[in-house]
């Protein structure tokens, strides 16, 4: 087999190969004898079926086959000897088969471009300190607090208050005419400032038990049912009942019922604090990366393969997508222009895939590995950060692919921390 390889760019090169006559005869041979065993023709015993007439019957199928096999191969082959690090499908023509000649073929393929790495080290970095204060800890403290309300039903009177919750049912017009959901029972609202759209109304402080209660309420312009948006509809609201919100004090009884793990308030103050110091560095980790991968690239400029820009896409979409389906929204039902999301990722995209073939290529030139104790320890971070078994999060990295990717994700950290180790920072 002959090979030539020739750099049309930096990141795309052409396979020129040429295949001898004789693997091509082997092959032809191969597959007339494979499909003589099963076709059945009229006149011809199953697999008695001359070569001749084989060949005047499926010569197109049977060469078709053959090219594709051989290129197969061979490309692979190509490939291998000559070390091409291939990031793309390739795009193969070739002219067709010839009796008794050798077959050729050429192969286009985007490639991993060579970096000659400069001027990596003493990048520009700006310190910043992870600090949480207590009140950044008591304000999240409450937030939990306030999440753990529960409403239990008034009483001792039966007149609304402010900050009470009111069951109400409810009917609406516009312009003396229903529209879609313009009635409903056993609806909780808010005596509070704000949109009824978002369960408030402070108009109904005051409202009686058994009364019905009418107003006007102007739908936001920006409202998500069009039938409705910027328009004034007349609400007849009858109340049924009313509750009251009751917070849980701030006490061990409540740090329990957090359900984080923790028998007491001083302990749950310890685990906030920590969990925001946590979530604070892992902000600035993302941040100094971002500002790594910007002096990195002022400092080498290179040009990157298209089908690692798509595949970084694809990525970024897939995530985006799993994010809104965690945040409760339904994706089908969003109307998403997915060729404008694209188009719009696409610039972060081509950072993120210089970003990791500049990593890539300082972690080689420095000797940058990430060893099994560091892959073990990592799966072990993990557990305690998730409040998981370790046994069960190392059983989500016990096959090799994925355990292939936490290393490369860790080695990725490590030449992260050699950069910054070498920053200059203001």
């Amino acid at each position: 087999m002959k090979v030539q390889v020739e750099e049309l760019s930096p990141v795309e090169k052409k396979l020129s190969i040429e295949v001898d006559s004789t693997r091509v005869s082997d092959e032809l041979t191969r597959a007339y004898t494979a499909l003589g065993r099963q076709v059945k023709l009229p006149g011809f015993r199953q697999g008695k079926v001359p070569r001749r007439i084989l060949e005047q019957r499926f010569r197109q199928q049977v060469e078709d086959d053959v090219i594709q096999r051989v290129v197969q191969s061979a490309y692979v082959e190509a490939v291998r000897e000559h070390k091409v690090e291939v990031v793309s499908q390739p795009q193969v023509t070739n002219s067709g088969l010839k009796a008794g000649a050798p077959f050729s073929f050429e192969a286009r393929v985007e490639v991993k471009p060579k970096l000659e790495l400069k001027d990596y080290k003493e990048l520009p970095l700006k310190k910043t300190e992870v600090s949480v204060d207590d009140a950044q800890v008591s304000e999240q403290v409450e937030k939990m607090r306030q999440s753990l309300t529960r409403l239990e039903p008034v009483t001792d009177r039966d007149v609304a208050q402010s900050g009470d919750v009111v069951t109400v049912d409810y009917e609406a017009l516009i312009d003396g005419q229903p529209f879609a959901g313009n009635k409903a029972e056993d609806v909780a609202v808010n005596v509070a400032p704000g949109e009824l759209v978002e369960s408030n109304l402070a108009a109904l402080e005051g409202a009686k038990v058994g009364d019905t209660k009418e107003l006007d309420y102007a739908f936001p312009p920006d409202y998500r049912v069009e039938e409705v948006k910027g328009k004034t509809a007349h609400f007849k609201m009858h109340v049924k009942g009313l509750k009251t919100k009751v917070v849980p004090e701030l006490n061990d009884e409540f740090a329990k019922e957090t359900g984080v793990g923790v028998e007491t308030l001083e302990a749950l103050r310890a685990k906030v604090k920590a969990d925001l110091e946590r979530s604070q560095r892992t902000k600035i980790d993302a941040e100094d990366r971002d500002t790594v991968i910007k002096g990195l690239i002022e400092r080498n400029p290179f040009e990157v393969p298209k089908a690692m820009v798509e595949r970084a896409i694809d990525s970024m979409l897939e995530g985006a997508m799993r994010q809104m389906a965690r945040s409760g929204l339904d994706v089908r039902n969003l109307n998403l222009d997915f060729l404008r999301l694209r188009e719009e990722m696409r610039e972060r995209a081509i950072q993120e895939v210089k970003g990791t073939l500049l990593f890539e290529a300082i972690a080689e030139k420095e000797g940058i590995q990430a060893t099994e104790g560091d892959v073990e320890k990592k799966i072990e971070d993990l557990a305690a950060e998730a409040g998981q078994p370790v046994s069960a999060v190392r059983k989500y990295f016990k096959s090799a692919e994925e355990r292939m990717g936490l290393s490369l994700r860790l080695r990725e950290e490590k030449t992260i921390e050699f950069l910054k180790a070498q920053a200059k920072y203001s």
